[in-house]
């Protein structure tokens, strides 16, 4: 995605911008009340109707909108496309992985996913494209190793979901990074290559009788049916708001979509927090605040 043109200052451009923000994180911070009305549904079933209703609304959407030559461009570009098959796999993986953790009552675990999420791209960065880091930034690194080692070390138990999240949205960060391609083109050729994985899945479960679509309601298949426009939307309003801001400015509101998590996971679906993660989760906060100070001030010296 190009970098927004934050340029006119415009009060009524920034307040759009913000609605528009807030809007994208709220809804994916209902992420996990959406896939609980799923619960008596497999993932991997959730996942491939995912995949198959993504391709029907965001193929409608760039066909409309005259932008086909784009998905062209990537099938007729073989490193490309290559690209785009390598962020399928994270960006498959990562939904199959959060989607599993929410129906088995690990809110939490992905709500500790998405914080650490920001702390992985910096790390991604150092080590990838050898990008330098401040004191301040180092520091908070270090803290999030601390908070992920603390269970380890006092339960024995790796947050595998935690880090599975973190790591393979970082890591489809990273390559998107470097694949010329805008986030709906790029998320319907995702879902394309894919596509006849999740067919073949559903076709399969159909023909053992396994298939929970078409048997188990109305409200289950619209349920279903929606997860392509439940995934596009706040896209879309992502899109919009990024046009109207500065991306630094958005990079705060990130932090509103797990800390919704957090408190479903607590709260609503009273999953025990625990003082050794409590402690996690501590580190992990206070890492992001001095990453986010360390920004701040990193700013203020260019500005």
């Amino acid at each position: 995605m190009n970098q927004p043109n934050d340029s006119s200052g415009a009060p009524s451009q920034a307040m759009a911008g913000t609605l528009y923000a807030l809007s994208a994180f709220i809804l994916w911070g209902l992420y996990p009340i959406y896939f609980k009305w799923l619960g008596g549904i497999p993932p991997l079933q959730i996942v491939s109707h995912r995949v198959i209703w993504i391709v029907v609304l965001l193929g409608g959407f760039l066909l409309l909108a005259g932008r086909w030559n784009t998905v062209r461009r990537v099938f007729a570009d073989k490193r490309l496309l290559s690209t785009v098959v390598l962020t399928a796999m994270f960006i498959s993986g990562n939904w199959l992985v959060y989607i599993w953790a929410v129906l088995n009552d690990r809110v939490l675990e992905g709500s500790l996913g998405y914080f650490i999420n920001p702390l992985v791209n910096v790390f991604l960065g150092v080590v990838f494209l050898r990008e330098r880091l401040r004191p301040l930034a180092w520091i908070a690194v270090g803290l999030t190793a601390v908070g992920i080692a603390f269970p380890v070390v006092s339960l024995g138990e790796l947050p595998w979901v935690s880090l599975f999240l973190g790591f393979s949205f970082g890591f489809y960060g990273l390559i998107r990074k470097l694949a010329p391609v805008d986030a709906f083109a790029g998320l319907f050729c995702e879902t394309l290559v894919v596509l006849p994985l999740a067919l073949g899945f559903l076709a399969w479960v159909t023909w053992t009788g396994e298939s929970l679509f078409l048997t188990q309601g109305l409200g289950t298949d619209l349920a279903l049916v929606s997860t392509g426009l439940a995934t596009a939307a706040p896209l879309v309003l992502f899109a919009l708001a990024a046009k109207r801001m500065a991306y630094t400015t958005i990079g705060f509101f990130q932090y509103l979509a797990p800390s919704m998590h957090f408190v479903f996971g607590v709260w609503l679906y009273h999953e025990p927090l625990g003082w050794q993660r409590g402690v996690t989760f501590v580190c992990i906060w206070v890492a992001l605040a001095l990453y986010s100070v360390d920004g701040l001030r990193a700013r203020r010296r260019k500005g």
